[in-house]
């Protein structure tokens, strides 16, 4: 198969402020449900093992925009 015909293998969800997020423990398979918006939802389930590398990588993500911010600010 040629790259033009690929099949795109990534999910882009745009989460923003205004979007529903709800998360719920599912203990008998030691994961977290999140789900995003209400009537047709788009749903992360996360392993225990990899809630806290999520949690870190958001964090790093959210300082990386931080420091962005504090540069433009300065400049």
């Amino acid at each position: 198969m040629s790259p033009v015909n690929r099949v795109r293998d990534m999910v882009n969800v745009h989460v923003t402020a205004a979007l529903p997020i709800r998360a719920q423990a599912l203990p008998f398979a030691d994961r977290v449900e999140v789900r995003f918006g209400k009537a047709f939802p788009v749903v992360l389930i996360i392993d225990r093992a990899a809630l806290g590398p999520l949690v870190e990588a958001i964090q790093a993500g959210q300082a990386e925009l931080d420091a962005a911010k504090n540069r433009e600010a300065e400049g």
